[in-house]
C-alpha cells in the first residue's frame, strides 16, 4: 500500500485534523466525520459549514447574564414571568441548556464564564435590578467550586440574601461501588427522613 497516499489527501486531512479538535473526538470519529461530510453527503457538509458561519456571526452573550443568546438580552432575561427573587449561578452557558431541559426553575440566571475574569459588581447589579432575594449554585461538587461559592457568598454578603446549593447524591440506578467519595459523603449528609 502507498503510504503517500493518504498524506497527499491534503484538505481533507485537514478536515480531519480541524474536527479531532472538538472536544471528545477522536481521530477515528474525526474520520469517520470527516468522510461523511466531505464525501458521502455533501449537502450536509455544506449545510454545517453555513449554521457554523450564521452561528459565529450572530452568537453573543447577553449583556445581563451572560448566557448565548443573539440580541442585547437573551429570552430569559426578557421574560417578566421569570421575576420570582431567584437567581441560579452556573459557570458555563451550557449548563442552562441542561438544567432548562431537566428542571422546572422559572427563576433568572447568571453565568460566570471563567472565575478570572469574574465582575461581582456586575452580578450585583443584576441582583438589585431583579429584586433577587436568593442565590441557587448550580456547580457540580469539587473543592474548586466550593472555594468560588464562599467567594461569591462572602462578596454579597451585605445584601441580606439566601444561598443554596443543588442537592448532590447518588444517581438512580448507580451502584454504591460507582459512586465517587464526595458524592456518597454528600449523599450521606444530605439524607432525607422515610
Amino acid at each position: 500500500m502507498n503510504k503517500n497516499y493518504k498524506n497527499k489527501l491534503i484538505t481533507f486531512n485537514a478536515l480531519i485534523e480541524a474536527l479531532e479538535q472538538i472536544p471528545t473526538i477522536g481521530k477515528k470519529s474525526a474520520l469517520k466525520m470527516a468522510y461523511t461530510l466531505g464525501v458521502d453527503n455533501k449537502f450536509l457538509g455544506i449545510k454545517i459549514a453555513h449554521c457554523l458561519e450564521e452561528a459565529i456571526a450572530h452568537i453573543r452573550t447577553c449583556e445581563v447574564c451572560n448566557a448565548l443568546s443573539e440580541s442585547q438580552l437573551c429570552d430569559i432575561c426578557s421574560d417578566e414571568h421569570r421575576l420570582n427573587g431567584q437567581l441560579c449561578i452556573v459557570l458555563h452557558p451550557r449548563d442552562i441548556f441542561i438544567l432548562e431541559e431537566n428542571t422546572n426553575y422559572e427563576g433568572r440566571y447568571f453565568v460566570l464564564n471563567s472565575v478570572e475574569n469574574f465582575n461581582p459588581y456586575s452580578l450585583r447589579e443584576n441582583i438589585q435590578n431583579n429584586h433577587i432575594n436568593e442565590i441557587i449554585f448550580a456547580f457540580s461538587p469539587t473543592l474548586a467550586n466550593e472555594a468560588i461559592m464562599l467567594f461569591i457568598e462572602d462578596k454579597l454578603s451585605d445584601l441580606n440574601l439566601s444561598f443554596s446549593k443543588i442537592a448532590q447524591g447518588i444517581p438512580t440506578g448507580i451502584g454504591l461501588d460507582n459512586v465517587d467519595s464526595l458524592s456518597l459523603s454528600r449523599a450521606l449528609q444530605s439524607r432525607t427522613k422515610l
